[in-house]
C-alpha cells in the first residue's frame, strides 16, 4: 500500500507540474504576441520585459464576467490576437526590406515577390521551407492563442484573490510607467499599449487607403495632357529619348563615405561625356516606393500620378490616362520597353502605355547565364536596344523606357564589362558568371550586401556611360534615374525614398530647356541639389518642351545615322 502511495503522489506531483508548465507556456505566448515589436529595429531583448495594457483589461473582464461570455472572450479575443501576431511579423517582414508595414488591402501581391526573393537569395529549398513553415506558423497562432487564453482565464478564476492582486499591481506599474514615460529603449515603452495600437493603425490605414482611392480615381481623370495636342514635344523632333531606370539606384548610392565607388563612376562619367560634347543636369526625384515595387515608381513617372500600391497601379492601367510613352508615341515617335528581367507576357506594354514593341528577357536572343534577378546583364540589354531599334536605317525617333536589373537584388551574382565587340549571343558572360560570388555566399555574411549592392550600382552605370560613348551622337536626349531606394539591409530605418535623376544631351535647346529647373550640373547630383516628387516629372518634362499655338500631331521625320 505505501509503494502504491508514493506512485500515486508522484503521478499527481508530475501532473501538477506539468499542468504549471503549460499555464507557464501559455502566459508567455500570449505575452509575446501582446509585445513584440513590428519593426525590426526595436527587436530588442528588453522589448519582451514590458508590461502590457491588454493583459491587464483582459484579466480584469476575466474576473468579472460570468462562464458563459468568458468563454466567448477568450475564444473571439484570441482569434483576434493571432490574426494581429500574423499582421506583426509581416510588419517585421515589410518594415525589415520595405520600411513600411503590410497593408492588407493592397499587399496580397507582394508574397509572390517575396518568396521569389527569397528563392535567389539562399534558393529553392529555403524558399519552400518558409512558406510552408509561414503558413503553418500562422495556423498555429491562430489556434493556439484562444486555447492559451482559455487555460490562463482557467487560472485567473481559480486563484481568484492572488490575480486581483498580482493585476494591481501590474496596473500600478504600468500607470507609473506609463507617467513617467520610462522606456526599454528609445520609442519602446516599458507601458505598452502595442497590441490596440497596431490594430487602430492598421485600420485606420485601410481606410485611409479607400478614401485615397477616391481621391486617386478623380486624378486619373484630370489629365491635361489627354488631347494630344497638348504634348507636340516639338523641340525633340527627331531625337532618341531614353529613360532608363537602373533598379535600386537610390539616394543612398551617392553620399557618404561608403559611396566613394559610385561617386567616382558618375564623375568619371560626367568628364568622359563631356570630352564628347554632352551635358547633364541632376536632381533628386522622391519616389511612391522603398526597397521594391519598381513598377509603382515606373508607373508613377509615367503618369504623372502617386502610384504607391496595388490597387492605385491596377485602376491606373484600367483607365485611358496619358503616360510619357503614349504621349510621344502620339506624337510620331517609335515607343519601346527594353524589360529584360521580365519572364512573362506583359499586356499592359501594349495595351495601357501604348509601347508599339516589348521587348523581354525572352526576345533578345541572349544565351549567357541569369545574374541574380536579371536573365542578363545590363550591358547586354543596351547593346540589343542598339541592334534592334536604334541601328535600323530609315526609321523613325524611339522613345524608350529602359528597366536595367543588374542591380537588383539580392546582388550577387554580379556580371562585369567585356569588350562591346564580344557580346555576341551573351555567352561570354559565362567565364564572368564562374568567377562570381553566389547570392548564397554573399548572404550568409550579411555584413557585405551592402557593397554588393554598390558595386552593381557602379556596373549599371558604367554600362550606361559606356552605351553613350559608343552608340550615342547628337540626337540622343537619355533620362537616368533610379526606381527606389535600396532594402533596409543597405539604406536602414527612417530613410528618405529620393532617388538621383540626371538628363543627359548634347542638344544646347534640350540642356537649357532642363537647366530652367535649377537642377546641378553633372551626373551627380549633391546634397543640396532640387528634390521632386516623381509624379511631377511627367508634366514638367511634357511642358518645358510643348510648343503653345501648335495643333495636331506631329511626324519627326526618320533621320539616318551617322
Amino acid at each position: 500500500m505505501g509503494m502504491r502511495r508514493r506512485t500515486g503522489s508522484a503521478v499527481s506531483w508530475s501532473r501538477r507540474v506539468v499542468v504549471a508548465c503549460a499555464s507557464v507556456l501559455a502566459l508567455l505566448l500570449v505575452w509575446l504576441a501582446l509585445v513584440a515589436p513590428d519593426r525590426p529595429d526595436r527587436l530588442v531583448p528588453g522589448a519582451f520585459l514590458r508590461i502590457p495594457v491588454e493583459v491587464l483589461v483582459l484579466a480584469g473582464l476575466v474576473l468579472l464576467l460570468p462562464r458563459g461570455p468568458r468563454r466567448v472572450l477568450t475564444v473571439v479575443t484570441g482569434v483576434l490576437l493571432g490574426l494581429l501576431t500574423v499582421v506583426r511579423l509581416l510588419d517585421l517582414g515589410f518594415y525589415g526590406v520595405l520600411d513600411r508595414p503590410f497593408d492588407p488591402l493592397t499587399d496580397a501581391g507582394q508574397v509572390g515577390s517575396a518568396v521569389d526573393f527569397v528563392r535567389q537569395s539562399v534558393g529553392p529549398a529555403a524558399a519552400s521551407f518558409a512558406v510552408v513553415g509561414g503558413a503553418l506558423l500562422a495556423l498555429a497562432l491562430v489556434v493556439c492563442l484562444p486555447l492559451c487564453l482559455g487555460r490562463l482565464a482557467r487560472v485567473v478564476r481559480r486563484h481568484r484573490v492572488r490575480s486581483a492582486w498580482t493585476l494591481a499591481t501590474l496596473a500600478i506599474a504600468w500607470t507609473a510607467s506609463a507617467g513617467l514615460g520610462l522606456t526599454i529603449v528609445p520609442h519602446v515603452p516599458i507601458a505598452s499599449a502595442d497590441a490596440g495600437r497596431l490594430a487602430v493603425e492598421h485600420v485606420r490605414a485601410t481606410a485611409a487607403h479607400l478614401r485615397e482611392q477616391t481621391t486617386f480615381d478623380a486624378a486619373v481623370a484630370a489629365d491635361r495632357f489627354r488631347v494630344p495636342a497638348a504634348s507636340d514635344l516639338i523641340p525633340l523632333r527627331g531625337k532618341d529619348v531614353l529613360v532608363a531606370f537602373v533598379e535600386s539606384y537610390g539616394r543612398v548610392a551617392v553620399e557618404g563615405s561608403s559611396s566613394r565607388g559610385v561617386q567616382a563612376v558618375l564623375e568619371a562619367g560626367t568628364r568622359r561625356l563631356q570630352a564628347r560634347g554632352y551635358s547633364a543636369r541632376s536632381a533628386f526625384l522622391r519616389s511612391p516606393t522603398f526597397g521594391g515595387g519598381s513598377w509603382l515608381a515606373h508607373a508613377t513617372l509615367q503618369s504623372g500620378l502617386w502610384v504607391d500600391n496595388q490597387r492605385s497601379y491596377d485602376r491606373l492601367l484600367s483607365g485611358d490616362r496619358t503616360t510619357l510613352s503614349s504621349a510621344f508615341g502620339r506624337a510620331g515617335w517609335r515607343t519601346v520597353a527594353l524589360l529584360p528581367a521580365d519572364r512573362q507576357p506583359w499586356p499592359e506594354g501594349k495595351a495601357f502605355y501604348e509601347f508599339d514593341e516589348v521587348y523581354d528577357g525572352s526576345s533578345l536572343g541572349y544565351a549567357g547565364p541569369d545574374f541574380g534577378f536579371s536573365t542578363m546583364p545590363d550591358q547586354y540589354a543596351l547593346w540589343k536596344l542598339h541592334q534592334k531599334e536604334l541601328a535600323r536605317p530609315g526609321r523613325a525617333p524611339v522613345m524608350a523606357e529602359i528597366d536595367l536589373a543588374s542591380s537588383h537584388a539580392p546582388w550577387a551574382p554580379l556580371p562585369g564589362m567585356v569588350d562591346w565587340d564580344t557580346l555576341g549571343d551573351g555567352s561570354i558572360f559565362e567565364q564572368v558568371h564562374d568567377r562570381a560570388q553566389t547570392a548564397e555566399a554573399l548572404w550568409r555574411r550579411r555584413e557585405d550586401v551592402p557593397r554588393a549592392y554598390l558595386t552593381s550600382i557602379e556596373y549599371s552605370l558604367t554600362a550606361l556611360v559606356s552605351f553613350v560613348e559608343r552608340y550615342g551622337d547628337d540626337n540622343l536626349v537619355l533620362v537616368l534615374l533610379g526606381d527606389h531606394q535600396p532594402a533596409t539591409i543597405v539604406s536602414g530605418f527612417g530613410g528618405n525614398h529620393d532617388v538621383p535623376i540626371t538628363v543627359i544631351s548634347r542638344d544646347r535647346t534640350v540642356v537649357d530647356s532642363v537647366s530652367s529647373w535649377g537642377w546641378q550640373e553633372g551626373m551627380r547630383p549633391g546634397a543640396g541639389a532640387p528634390v521632386w516628387r516623381m509624379d511631377a516629372f511627367r508634366d514638367r518634362f511634357l511642358g518645358v518642351f510643348e510648343q503653345p499655338g501648335l495643333v495636331g500631331r506631329s511626324t519627326p521625320a526618320s533621320r539616318p545615322r551617322p
